[in-house]
């Protein structure tokens, strides 16, 4: 069944359907929940927002049009609005940015040396990241996590498609440049080291 025939099973009444229809999207919906409350250090009710998102969208169904957006595009509509109405009610207490959770795990190939370097590089990224305005932290996450096209971000986030490839741009460039001292050291104090010998 697609997800328009599951809907249309749920609006006659057979109700048994959805929890099929959050079956196929709940993996999805977590891990942009869990992506956009990184940067608030609230990952940990990342969980709970997904369930109330999913409750949201039942109770919502009947108002749903397919004309206006697909049912994953209105689902991270409904996610990315919990997430931001969650955060606004923590803002008071201005929970300060999470400290890295992550555990590289290296394949049996890689020197651990590696492995280490390569999993502070993963997590310069995602704190890089968790340090976009919100907007643009939205578009990246849903380009460059859920592989989202423009004309769906734009849907969810309620804007041009052309903003969204401004966001992306801004967003992209702000990375980079939080990244470039980690990642590309300049040439001309080697050559000044090597001068004074």
């Amino acid at each position: 069944m697609t997800d328009s025939q599951m809907i249309q099973e749920i609006k006659q009444g057979n109700v048994e359907v959805y929890s099929e229809l959050m079956r196929r999207h709940q993996r999805k919906i977590l891990a942009f929940v869990y992506h956009m409350l990184k940067s608030s250090n609230l990952e940990m009710i990342a969980e709970d927002l997904c369930s109330e998102t999913f409750y949201k969208a039942y109770r919502s169904l009947h108002s749903f049009r397919e004309v206006d957006a697909s049912f994953s595009t209105w689902l991270y509509t409904i996610a990315r609005n919990t997430v931001l109405s969650e955060l606004r009610k923590h803002r008071s207490g201005q929970v300060p940015l999470e400290e890295s959770g992550y555990v590289p795990v290296a394949p049996p190939d890689v020197i651990p040396e590696q492995a280490v370097l390569r999993g502070e590089k993963v997590e310069m990224v995602r704190e890089a990241i968790n340090r976009l305005p919100e907007k643009q932290r939205s578009a990246l996450i849903l380009r460059e996590y859920e592989q989202l096209d423009y004309q769906e971000i734009a849907t969810i986030l309620g804007q041009t498609v052309s903003a969204v490839k401004s966001l992306l741009f801004r967003a992209r460039t702000s990375v980079k440049t939080q990244l470039e001292p980690y990642f590309f050291e300049p040439l001309y104090e080697e050559n000044e080291g090597m001068s004074s010998q």
